[in-house]
């Protein structure tokens, strides 16, 4: 029988929009605070349901949102949540069909009329949806789920957009989703998990993408031997020891050599070449190690001879998720035997790159554009990336670590780019202390009654625009018609930046909505709560973003975004307390007159401009000492009269 969900003392301070604080000190000082029914002395869980009616008595409660319940059921029935997700999938996919004979396993069954109502309100795909993505965030998730900013990234470069789909570790179907998103024609996978296996099978059948997902282990017991298909894309296991070397020896896979048994990435390289097509290509996610283990080396020179490894991508620490170290992309091409393979190969170190994720991103698919339209021509950024030579790399050691291959930046270039740092450094410190709003302290904080930006909405003083999601089918009847124009598109990446739109429309759905002066804009999914006040009209709002229009008669925008960004919104709006996604309806705003809110949204301007000088000083400055130091070690500057480093007079 499933028990009734639990949260631990850090969910309960979420519930409320306090710190885990003043959940111990409700705790010693009110007798009737609902004791623990589990967990453990140190983390101790408590029924959701006492909780949230003790919370609810005293005044507290910021309500769990109907998704959030309902994975928290989810949790509740005791089993595996991939299963039972699984198991959920299979309910919606009956319902879908009208197959209306399933009798449901009884354990399940409140889980299940809950799932049902969701479907009824929102329909199938975001149901499961939405649950999908609560599940990559589970602490006790028996994968690494990649990061969908990177998955996007894979499945660009492998150039997946029509074509078939392989990931032989898919895991929850993280790639597989992303490859459906790029446009993928049939999407396959494979996992050794068999809930994780069914869970990226259920996704792929409740969005009719072609294809499936089998269990099993790809190496020893491949489910799609001798089918190729035009992309692979794969972030394997890292470290196995026992992956078959053993009884694998003479596989017909290992065209470019038997894998050493401390080599299980190389393994999994071949097998994503031997499912290619002649042309097709693969992308990989690899440990660093790979490409300079000396156990590697003789299959790392035959798959740069043969022209199969095309390039080697080097990632910022984190950016692969839970992995911490800086792990390498490896994008390889199935060669025509006919064909003369590249001279070069394309190394890219981001290892360094002091811009946020998504402007890497769109560097590194830049790059791989321009070199795949034209790899014999040489192509060179230095300190980032470099079109090396196969003779070069083709040494006793082959060691395809970007960072060693890398040129060191011309030593002009280096001085005129530190002078133009410098005097830009030196102008913004000397303007921050006019840009710090003038602030006093009050006696006693303010009290005023709030609203949820949801509730705002239904009184008419603002109104709530998307998010418009990234998705490749086509518009349904309750969306905005998909359009392509010239205007620019406002992204993630441009709010999160604080700069201008930067965006266009593409061949992806679209939906239109002209961006107004007063505007607020929030991401749906960021690393800290961000809203920003559009400027000026022009530019289209882009997916994955909320638009809150208020209206300029009752709500002031500034104060609005002012708002949204506190802290105590932060902990209101995240419905999960570890996947950064947001959910602005939740967002509390004060009540306050017109005049009020225009004289604090007046201060939040000021604050707002602060904050981008304050960022902005903080790039300039980790790049000043980047460059000098760099200078300094190669000799290109040296120090001049009273060791005025950045001085324009350098020889």
């Amino acid at each position: 029988m499933a028990r009734n969900p639990t949260v631990t003392a850090a969910e309960i301070a979420r519930l409320a929009g306090v710190g885990r604080a003043a959940v111990s000190n409700w705790r010693r000082r009110h007798p009737d605070f609902p004791a623990p029914v589990g967990g453990t002395p140190t983390s101790p869980e408590f029924d959701l349901r006492e909780v949230e009616a003790w919370l609810r008595a005293q005044g507290k409660l910021a309500e769990v949102s109907a998704e959030e319940r309902l994975w928290r059921q989810i949790l509740a029935t005791g089993d595996d949540p991939c299963e039972t997700l699984a198991r959920v999938g299979d309910y919606l996919l009956g319902v879908e069909r009208g197959d209306h004979d399933r009798t449901p396993d009884p354990r399940l069954r409140a889980v299940l009329d809950e799932v049902a109502a969701h479907a009824t309100a929102r329909g199938a795909q975001s149901t499961f949806d939405d649950l999908w993505v609560r599940l990559q965030h589970w602490p006790g998730l028996r994968t690494n789920p990649t990061p969908e900013e990177l998955a996007d990234v894979m499945v660009g470069l492998a150039d997946v957009a029509g074509g078939t789909v392989l990931d032989p570790t898919c895991g929850c179907g993280g790639l597989l989703r992303a490859a459906a998103r790029a446009g993928c024609a049939a999407a396959y996978g494979q996992d050794l998990d068999p809930g994780l296996a069914r869970v990226a099978d259920r996704w792929l059948a409740l969005h009719q993408v072609p294809g499936g997902v089998q269990v099993g282990d790809s190496l020893r017991a491949d489910a799609y031997a001798g089918q190729t298909v035009d992309a692979v894309v794969c972030a394997p296991p890292l470290g196995m020891s026992n992956w078959g070397h053993e009884v694998l020896a003479y596989d017909p896979r290992w065209v470019y050599g038997l894998p050493p048994r401390t080599e299980p990435e190389l393994a999994w390289v071949q097998h994503a070449l031997a499912h290619l097509r002649i042309g097709g290509s693969a992308v990989l996610l690899m440990p660093p190690a790979a490409a300079r283990r000396r156990a590697g080396r003789r299959i790392r020179g035959e798959l740069l001879r043969r022209g199969a490894l095309r390039a080697v991508i080097a990632l910022p620490a984190g950016a692969a998720g839970r992995h911490r170290v800086p792990l390498h992309l490896w994008v390889l091409r199935r060669p025509d035997p006919e064909e003369s393979p590249s001279p070069r190969v394309l190394l890219v170190d981001t290892t360094a790159a002091d811009s946020d994720l998504p402007e890497v991103y769109a560097r590194v698919r830049d790059l791989y554009r321009r070199f795949a339209a034209d790899p014999e021509q040489p192509l060179e950024e230095p300190g980032f990336a470099r079109t090396v030579p196969l003779i070069e790399l083709l040494d006793e050691e082959v060691d395809l670590t970007p960072g060693v291959r890398q040129p060191d930046l011309l030593p002009v270039d280096t001085r005129q780019r530190l002078a133009r740092h410098r005097d830009e450094f030196q102008t913004l410190v000397t303007e921050l202390p006019r840009l710090l709003p003038a602030v006093r302290g009050e006696a006693t904080p303010r009290e005023a009654a709030t609203a949820s930006v949801a509730e705002l909405a239904k009184s008419g003083a603002l109104q709530v625009i998307g998010p418009f999601r990234s998705t490749a089918r086509e518009a349904s009847p309750s969306e905005p018609a998909a359009v392509l124009d010239d205007r620019p598109v406002l992204t993630v990446d441009d709010v999160m930046r604080g700069q201008p739109a930067s965006g266009r429309a593409d061949e992806q759905l679209h939906p239109g909505v002209e961006l107004l002066p007063g505007d607020v804009v929030v991401p749906v999914t960021a690393r800290r709560l961000i809203a920003r006040v559009v400027a000026e009209s022009g530019a289209l709002l882009g997916r994955d973003l909320y638009l809150l229009r208020p209206d300029p008669a009752a709500l002031d925008a500034w104060f609005l975004a002012g708002h949204l960004r506190s802290s105590a919104n932060a902990r209101h709006t995240s419905s999960i307390s570890s996947s950064f996604r947001i959910d602005v309806r939740r967002a509390q705003v004060p009540r306050l007159p017109l005049a009020e809110q225009r004289r604090l949204g007046e201060a939040f301007r000021t604050l707002d401009a602060f904050d981008r000088a304050v960022r902005r000083a903080a790039e300039l400055g980790a790049e000043l000492v980047r460059m000098t130091a760099d200078g300094l070690a190669r000799g290109s500057i040296r120090p001049a009269a009273g060791n005025d480093v950045g001085s324009d007079n350098q020889q």
